[in-house]
């Protein structure tokens, strides 16, 4: 909080509203802002455990007296504004009560050697987002989506996100061909070839290929892949759902490197 305290808003037409409302309603918006709207406490708490430093934090009116003293010199800026005025603003059924505007992070360069997910072409939001917790639950600290796939700031995906957004590194809008840079093993995931991922003997670091949800990895993609597996399902269901195969697969790569590691000691 600045020395002369929070500023208040009461107006509908107030610009920072304005801005608001397109942040958290489209989904490519902070694109062309350059800033991230991060709604409700548990978002705004996984930012600043990272150490992010918002430009503006925003609290409903009716919040400040119990949340001031947690969040006071939380940003560089503190606004506060009419209950009624923020629930306008969310895109949530239950609106939260305070949010975090950050400035967009700037897009890192792609580390060679690192553990990698890349998604290709995966459109839906919550999708991206639960993958994105599995990465940074797996160890999986690089993700890079390439053109096609969801905006990976978008809100929706923030929110499915869960905050692993802030402990990973993100580069989107990547070409395929940007790929060839990697100098570790592909691996893609498949639904009908390839080696059981339950007896495959999986490389790491790796990079794991996830793809579009009805297409699959492209066929550029699939032919350059190391690897592919797939992952038994003695219930007979056609598919999983992308996210779900996701968390399976990456789940597997972490498990093979602890027994590597335990049976080194």
């Amino acid at each position: 909080m600045t020395a002369t305290g929070p500023t208040r808003i009461s107006s509908r037409d107030n610009p920072l509203l304005k801005r608001l409302r397109k942040l958290a309603q489209e989904p490519g918006a902070y694109r062309k802002v350059g800033q991230i709207w991060l709604e409700g406490d548990h978002l705004c708490r996984a930012a600043r455990d990272r150490g992010v430093r918002p430009a503006i934090a925003v609290f409903a009116e009716s919040q400040w007296a119990m949340a001031s003293s947690e969040w006071a010199g939380s940003a560089e800026q503190c606004v506060l504004i009419d209950d009624a005025l923020l629930a306008s603003v969310s895109g949530l059924e239950s609106p939260g009560s305070m949010g975090f505007v950050l400035d967009v992070p700037p897009t890192p360069s792609l580390l060679v050697d690192a553990p990698t997910v890349v998604l290709d072409r995966l459109q839906d939001a919550g999708n991206v987002g639960s993958i994105l917790r599995s990465a940074a639950a797996f160890g999986f600290a690089q993700v890079v989506a390439l053109k096609g796939s969801a905006a990976l700031w978008a809100p929706k995906v923030l929110r499915a996100g869960m905050g692993a957004h802030f402990g990973l590194r993100l580069l989107e809008g990547v070409e395929s061909e940007a790929l060839d840079a990697l100098a570790i093993p592909w691996i893609a995931t498949s639904s009908h070839r390839g080696e059981w991922l339950h007896a495959a003997k999986l490389p790491y670091p790796c990079a794991w290929l996830l793809g579009h949800e009805g297409q699959g990895i492209s066929p550029w993609l699939e032919a350059r892949a190391a690897h592919s597996v797939r992952i038994a399902q003695p219930g007979g269901e056609e598919s999983l759902n992308v996210a779900a195969a996701a968390a399976i697969c990456l789940h597997a790569s972490a498990s093979a490197v602890l027994s590597t590691n335990a049976a080194s000691l």
